[in-house]
């Protein structure tokens, strides 16, 4: 099969959304590829629902309103020239030529590996609330969260409101750092009203702040965790765990089209251009930042690729966006003592097994993998990379297609989609 559009867009979360309905709105033909089964993304999975976020709601009546085109179910799996994605949507290939590309393609959980991290029951804290969204039964089941930032905090909440019982949440920043990002707050007074709600809503809940996960202990089942808290040791017994420690933008679409990268995300100019002519980045690729910078990137890039103005409310926006995701950063980064949580018999690649021991007299990830097949699974080193990169500083190579594991037949170029420069020769 294949696709021809104006504007390409890859991810239908709140970045995709925003720049598909502003370019849509303005007379593009836009058509959006997204992933999962729903739009949304991870964020707004399931708010389509009775009492779900009316923010969401009413960005996807925007959306199907738009004009703009919408492919379910479809990975982008290689981009063999300028102007050209190929697709998987199910078992079926599907090449896009478009004029120009929207990449918001969102971040996934960063993993910090620790004794007992791949038992069954444990899970990234993003992970069990969209799980828990999705109708896994946790009435009755005791949770206990562990990580960093406000996601801990809307996890617990999704865990509490489905009846599970929450019994610990574990904020590894310290105490220092946690009030002095509630203490920013107040020149975010959205964000100030969403953190007072999620707070009040799990009173009666312990936590702590300089509080981590130690281990997770099990009989090929987790049974319970143990937790450094302020310096002494607890167990708690428990049925799932949900632990990550901040997020990393997807960053392998926008590689693979030869978008510079710098200090971990996609380089763009104040109008969301990457550094490869009429290809923009929104959302989570250009630093970690929640909803808000999605849809205020998303809009701006939709608006540049349609050539339209950007009005000053917009930039305005962009500009408190940009102040709340470097708060994120500044306070809520991992502290050191999360990097020595892993023994040397500790899984670091759950894909290839590959404990960390194995990777003793490696100088980087392209010896880690040559020598070791760290980052040679189905992950493709999304999981294992993001950590090794954190353990070791080593930093993520060049991504080569396909970027995900695909069908030799979707690697075929349609002869109506030969290239200009094949079809002379």
């Amino acid at each position: 099969m294949r696709e021809v559009c104006d504007l390409l867009v890859v991810g239908a979360g709140p970045g995709g959304l925003a720049a598909a309905c502003r370019a849509a709105e303005a007379g593009l033909d836009v058509l959006v590829l997204e992933q999962q089964p729903t739009p949304g993304g991870q964020v707004w999975r399931g708010e389509t629902r009775p009492g779900g976020n009316p923010v969401a709601r009413r960005w996807l009546r925007r959306f199907a309103d738009s004009g703009a085109r919408l492919r379910l179910g479809t990975r982008v799996v290689a981009a063999p020239e300028p102007g050209l994605l190929l697709t998987e949507e199910g078992k079926t290939p599907l090449a896009v030529r478009y004029g120009r590309l929207v990449l918001a393609t969102g971040a996934r959980e960063r993993f910090l590996p620790f004794p007992g991290w791949t038992l069954p029951g444990v899970m990234g804290a993003s992970g069990l609330q969209v799980l828990v969204k999705d109708g896994l039964p946790v009435r009755g089941k005791r949770v206990v969260l562990a990580g960093t930032g406000p996601l801990l905090l809307a996890a617990a909440a999704t865990v509490h409101a489905k009846g599970g019982e929450v019994l610990f949440i574990a904020e590894q920043a310290p105490a220092s750092s946690h009030w002095g990002f509630a203490l920013q707050l107040w020149r975010h007074p959205g964000k100030l009203l969403q953190g007072a709600a999620l707070t009040a809503g799990l009173v009666g809940v312990p936590s702590s702040t300089d509080a981590w996960v130690v281990a997770a202990e099990g009989d090929g089942r987790l049974e319970q965790v143990r937790l450094s808290v302020r310096g002494r040791e607890e167990r708690m017994g428990c049925d799932y765990l949900g632990a990550a420690f901040g997020l990393v933008p997807n960053l392998e679409l926008a590689r693979l089209v030869g978008c510079a990268v710098s200090a971990g995300a996609v380089a763009v100019d104040e109008r969301m251009e990457a550094s490869v002519p009429n290809v923009y980045a929104v959302g989570e690729l250009l630093g970690i930042g929640g909803v808000d910078q999605a849809l205020v990137t998303g809009e701006i890039a939709g608006l540049a690729a349609a050539e339209q103005a950007i009005p000053d409310d917009l930039w305005a926006a962009w500009d408190r966006a940009r102040t709340f995701a470097r708060l994120l950063d500044r306070y809520y980064s991992p502290r050191p003592e999360l990097k020595r949580l892993a023994t040397p018999e500790t899984l670091l690649c759950r894909c290839e097994d590959v404990p960390l021991a194995a990777l003793d007299g490696c100088r980087d990830l392209r010896e880690a993998r040559l020598y070791a097949r760290l980052g040679m699974g189905a992950c493709q080193g999304r999981t294992c990379g993001p950590a090794a990169e954190a353990l070791f500083g080593w930093a993520g190579e060049d991504v080569r297609p396909p970027c995900l594991p695909a069908r030799v037949g979707s690697l075929r170029l349609p002869a109506e989609f030969t290239s200009t420069q094949e079809k002379q020769s």
